[in-house]
């Protein structure tokens, strides 16, 4: 009795705990499912904590003050990839680890497969590790998208240990490793894409990182629900977090960067993966808008924001008579409840009798528009589509439509403005603000309105 009292009192004792791998929940019995992050299959016994000090080390390299830091060897170096270097914020910084996420078959390895080519052909020794893919896989892929360098090296490898062998054979400026999920240590328990797996993968490979100043990829797997797999804690250990995006059936790819500690979070890239490869696109908004002679009835221009970045889209809505008594309501690129919002606002403060048809409203080229600035041009395309009248060609329009049936400010109205000038557009219909629309181009015709029927009554 007296033993197992000392053994309680020291916080020893044989009752086991059980802590969650993802957020450190920690819980008296096992569970299924953590009760913090509700993550399922991440509760593991642990054993009752016990409470360590660190004792004070020799310092082996003083600190230096911040003046005397030398900043260079962390500058920008570009992938002459524009799109690319724009959301890293400037290009790939040595030493820096990247992880590029994203489900199966949008681009990743495609992609991550370019940049190393575009790497070694400056000189510099690049080391891809694939642990999904053979080499010679890879090679066919390399050959069919133009990306082969003599200083291009592949390896195909699932062991961490070979891994980092060969990253200490190579030295390599550039290391590629596609998968995280894939590589395994012998020296941790659990199978490959693991919790434990993938910690003890990534913090080896950021290790390696740090220590030779490589710049390291990583390309990560994504659960059902778009989440990037494995701990939370992998994203707060690397430097740039990307998510690689992407429609199956398009060809636009957009990167954005979640977490970047050398540069904004706010930037998109945007590009086009064909068979021959992916390139970057500078100018999507052909991609969104469709080529006609003639203006059609039902369609409306906007321009969004992705990021800061202005992108023109093209909204097209179809009404029918209906042959039921629920009238059908589809929608594609859009909000299907913002879209029946919008009709909903049309019918009872524009005095548009939209009961009776099945309305069918859709963005061009598969661009999926979420912004609530794009309301005003679903707005106007369903009224072109039910008055037969087509808008006015070389026109834009965007803005938030409210329940009210007022139209709401939006951010970076001279933005979107100026990138709609620039593409050849000469009037715009904007949210009437305090402040103005801010700069207009020469030659260029703003109408500000501050109701659906101000807007319609303009142009019908």
């Amino acid at each position: 009795m007296a033993t197992k009292t000392a053994a309680a009192r020291s916080g020893r004792g044989t009752t086991p705990t059980y802590r969650c791998a993802e957020c450190g929940w920690t819980t008296a019995k096992w569970v299924g499912r953590c009760g913090e992050c509700q993550a399922w299959g991440t509760v593991e016994e642990t054993g009752q904590p016990v409470a360590r000090t660190t004792a004070a080390a020799v310092v082996t390299q003083v600190a230096k003050r911040i003046a005397d830091v030398d900043a260079t060897t962390a500058a920008f170096q570009a992938t002459r990839i524009d799109e690319l270097d724009r959301v890293l914020g400037g290009g790939l910084v040595p030493g820096a680890v990247i992880l590029l996420a994203g489900e199966p078959g949008v681009g990743k390895s495609t992609l991550l497969l370019d940049v190393a080519a575009r790497v070694a052909r400056l000189g510099r020794d690049v080391l891809y590790v694939t642990g999904e893919e053979s080499a010679a896989q890879v090679k066919l892929r390399a050959e069919r998208i133009a990306a082969v360098a003599d200083t291009l090296y592949l390896s195909a490898e699932t062991d961490l240990g070979q891994a980092l062998g060969q990253v200490e054979k190579i030295r390599p400026a550039l290391l590629i490793v596609d998968s995280v999920q894939t590589l395994s240590s012998a020296a941790v328990d659990g199978s490959a894409g693991g919790v434990t797996q993938v910690r003890e993968v990534a913090a080896s490979l950021i290790n390696a990182a740090k220590s030779t100043n490589m710049t390291t990829l990583l390309v990560g797997h994504v659960t059902k629900d778009g989440s990037i797999a494995g701990p939370r804690l992998l994203e707060h250990l690397v430097d740039v977090v990307c998510q690689f995006e992407g429609e199956r059936h398009s060809r636009l790819r957009l990167l954005r960067a979640v977490k970047n500690r050398y540069g904004p979070t706010d930037e998109v890239g945007c590009f086009d993966l064909t068979d021959a490869g992916i390139e970057g696109l500078a100018d999507p908004s052909g991609l969104f808008v469709s080529r006609t002679k003639d203006p059609v009835s039902g369609t409306c221009i906007t321009v969004t924001l992705e990021g800061r970045r202005p992108l023109l889209a093209e909204v097209q809505a179809l009404l029918a008579e209906s042959a039921n008594a629920q009238p059908r309501r589809a929608t594609s690129g859009l909000d299907s409840a913002r879209v029946a919002m919008l009709l909903a606002v049309l019918q009872q403060r524009a005095s548009l009798s939209l009961s009776k048809d099945d309305s069918y409203v859709a963005t061009v080229g598969g661009v999926k528009l979420s912004e609530p600035a794009t309301d005003l041009a679903v707005a106007l395309a369903v009224a072109s589509a039910k008055t037969n009248q087509p808008l006015p060609a070389r026109l834009i329009a965007f803005g938030e439509v409210g329940l009210a049936g007022e139209v709401r400010p939006v951010p970076g109205i001279s933005r979107r403005i100026h990138e709609a000038e620039r593409l050849g557009f000469t009037h715009a219909v904007v949210p009437a603000s305090p402040n103005g629309p801010g700069p207009v181009p020469k030659g260029f015709t703003v109408r500000e309105v501050s109701t659906l029927t101000e807007a319609l009554a303009l142009i019908f």
